[in-house]
């Protein structure tokens, strides 16, 4: 690039504004100097927002914004601004939200219009370099010709944003209760998506949205429904045998364009693979299926392996593309196949469904699955643990090749909100499996973020280069929170408690509008934009508002916390008419909804023996309960008062503030449990 002239995103840590910093457009970052420039010339503003691993966000790059032609027309008429969407949550959801008030679908990359005033008027996602010209040169005529026009739409488009979700929804305060049925119901209009051949949700593309299978498990434990686990099982199997999971390496791509879950979006994202390895021990603690628990070992070392730093924290994803096309790096051909294995390619290719042809682009395959392996092994006349060993020893080979390929790009910013879904699942994943590993990568990560991401009770949003930049956003708040929550459970350490208490605190100052009972994505002190934001609707990553009212709901109770629990209930009570109708865009508020409907239990542990009584009850499949324990005397209200009998580590069950008998055994608490959290009878569809 010593030809090139930078433009002023090459001082941005950004590796997806570094990726346009040679561009021919004369961009800018989000900020002030840009927009002032828009006022002072009254010139248009163009915001173009994507992401280091979007696939289509490169395509248009390559194809508009680095021939000059097309910058010359873009520098001539408009102020161009570039916006990394991971690292501004908060500009991406106003201007998504603004295309989506225009009609149009949303996606990225996403390019808006904007008038000087930065208000929009027109927007849309990818244009072919023809038609964004075109575009270019129509938008800059009506910004000349039809200003007022414009300015008129713009204003109502602003005054749009303004409305928030809760006002568009009609969602308000009612004193709604929780009920069986319409826990049921919530169920039966969750199930009309069921894709019952390939699991997941229909229509393709599919996304994994691990909270709307985890709500599954719940429900399934609740009213022992053998439709709703048998349907988390088929999504769980698919994904783990088909191309959206890397069969040689571990770890999973965004989402698979096609509906058998065979050929994905081959980026691989930090908050999926985080949400997954949750999913998947959460679902081996009900069903025990070797599977779940080798996705997650395969999956934590993907981690380890590719996204994790020197300091323990973690890049957010890697790209799809590598050697100027998508999937190369985890493709490959029969010849390939053939010579790296040799006599043992024709097996190989009959467990990983490898044709001469191709089952991708330029003849290479996608590796997959269709198959357990103790049904490949009875159907190929061969002793399980031989298919086992050859698998492993085919994996190895095929990472040694790949190890040779040119990798594709690192986005190596480290967000706060996506590490802490990683340090959650790292902590879910040692609690299920006691792998001391996971525990240790997960005490280090936590130590980076209060080291690095921290500032007294404030967090930060990105960190790169060894600096922490942007005002935490609400989903680093409510994300940390939850992982801080989980930690402690697993190590009865309370300052991890009392810290998450701390967050939430903040939180409540300056995130919460008392109005209507929900939090703004953005601190009262933060940049003001045209609109601020409240976050309602779970997505690949549940909704910041829906994650602070679980958090409040269990850090009332290990607080007891009044304010905390009626916060909670108020944010549930306003959203349920919304999360009966459309359960698969609120599931996570749906798990609110089912810890709601009967008592949390109360477990606290008391004695010398509370890590191993820790310990044995995680084999125990209890999704609606806080656990406690210390073998000292205790901050924690719930923990005042309760110590061993007769010398022995003991275990008190409690409700509502009220405990049962005090027992010795994990084996008689859970009896105490099952009898408290009354299953309901599950209703024939």
């Amino acid at each position: 690039m010593a030809d090139k002239i930078p433009n002023r995103l090459i001082k941005e840590s950004s590796p997806y504004l570094l990726q346009h910093a040679y561009n021919p457009v004369d961009w800018y970052p989000w900020g002030e100097e840009a927009l002032q420039r828009a006022k002072q010339e009254d010139k248009p503003i163009l915001v173009s927002i994507g992401y280091a691993a979007c696939h289509w966000c490169h395509v248009m790059e390559h194809q508009s914004f680095e021939k000059k032609a097309i910058a010359d027309v873009m520098n001539q008429h408009f102020v161009c601004i570039k916006v990394d969407r991971e690292e501004r949550p908060d500009v991406d959801a106003v201007y998504i939200d603004a295309v989506h008030a225009m009609g149009m679908q949303g996606g990225w990359p996403l390019n808006v219009f904007l008038t000087s005033e930065a208000k929009p008027f027109y927007g849309g996602t990818y244009f072919a370099p023809q038609q964004w010209v075109q575009l270019l040169k129509d938008i800059a005529n009506a910004y000349k010709q039809n200003r007022q026009e414009l300015d008129e739409t713009a204003e109502q488009f602003a005054e749009h944003l303004n409305i928030s979700d809760l006002q568009k929804y009609g969602l308000k305060q009612n004193g709604h209760q929780a009920s069986e049925e319409e826990l049921h119901q919530l169920y039966r209009n969750l199930s009309k998506r069921f894709d019952k051949e390939k699991g997941g949700l229909s229509p393709a593309p599919k996304f994994p949205m691990p909270s709307n299978f985890l709500f599954l498990l719940r429900y399934s434990h609740h009213t022992q429904s053998e439709l709703a686990l048998a349907h988390v099982n088929l999504t769980l199997n698919q994904m783990a045998y088909g191309g959206i999971y890397d069969q040689a390496g571990g770890g999973f791509a965004r989402y698979a364009v096609d509906a058998n879950w065979l050929v994905p979006h081959f980026e691989k994202m930090l908050y999926d693979n985080a949400q997954l390895i949750t999913l998947y021990s959460e679902a081996y603690q009900v069903t025990k299926n070797p599977l779940y628990k080798q996705v997650v070992y395969e999956t934590i070392r993907f981690v380890e392996r590719e996204l994790m730093s020197e300091e323990y924290g973690f890049y957010s994803s890697l790209d799809a593309d590598s050697e100027g096309e998508e999937g190369r790096f985890y493709t490959f051909t029969r010849d390939e196949l053939q010579k790296l294995l040799k006599d043992e390619e024709p097996l190989f290719s009959k467990y990983y469904n490898i044709t001469a042809a191709g089952n991708f682009e330029h003849g290479r395959n996608i590796l997959h699955r269709l198959v357990s392996d103790e049904a490949f092994a009875k159907e190929n006349e061969l002793e399980l643990e031989v298919l086992q060993e050859m698998v492993k020893e085919w994996k190895r080979k095929l990472m040694k090749v790949r190890a040779k390929r040119i990798r594709p790009a690192l986005d190596d910013k480290i967000l706060c909100s996506w590490n802490a879904l990683m340090l959650k699942a790292l902590a879910d994943a040692y609690c299920v499996f006691g792998q001391r590993r996971f525990l240790e990568m997960a005490l280090k990560n936590a130590d980076f973020i209060f080291e690095k991401i921290r500032e007294g009770n404030k967090l930060c949003h990105s960190y790169k280069n060894g600096k922490a930049t942007i005002d935490g956003f609400l989903e680093d708040y409510a994300l940390m929170i939850a992982a801080l929550v989980r930690l402690y459970e697993v190590t009865f350490n309370e300052e991890w408690l009392i810290q998450a208490k701390r967050f939430t605190d903040y939180t409540l100052t300056n995130f919460l509008d008392k109005e209507d009972g929900m939090f703004y994505f953005t601190d009262k002190t933060a940049e003001k934009l045209i609109a601020r934001k409240k976050e309602i609707f779970d997505n690949v990553i549940p909704s910041s508002n829906s994650v602070m009212a679980i958090n409040l709901h269990l850090l009332g109770l290990y607080f007891d916390n009044e304010t905390y629990q009626q916060t909670s209930n108020r944010m549930l009570d306003s959203m349920t008419p919304l999360i009966l109708k459309e359960p698969s865009h609120l599931s996570k508020w749906a798990i609110l909804y089912y810890n709601k409907l009967t008592p949390t239990a109360e477990v606290a542990i008391v004695g010398k023996q509370v890590p191993q009584m820790r310990e044995e009850f995680s084999v125990f499949y209890l999704p609606n309960m806080i656990v406690m324990g210390s073998d000292h005397k205790s901050k924690l209200p719930l923990l005042a008062d309760k110590i061993p009998v007769n010398g022995k580590t003991t275990i008190y069950v409690c409700y509502n503030k009220t405990c049962q008998l005090p027992v010795h055994t994990p084996a008689e608490a859970l009896k105490q449990l099952q009898a408290g959290q009354q299953k309901s009878k599950f209703p024939v569809l």
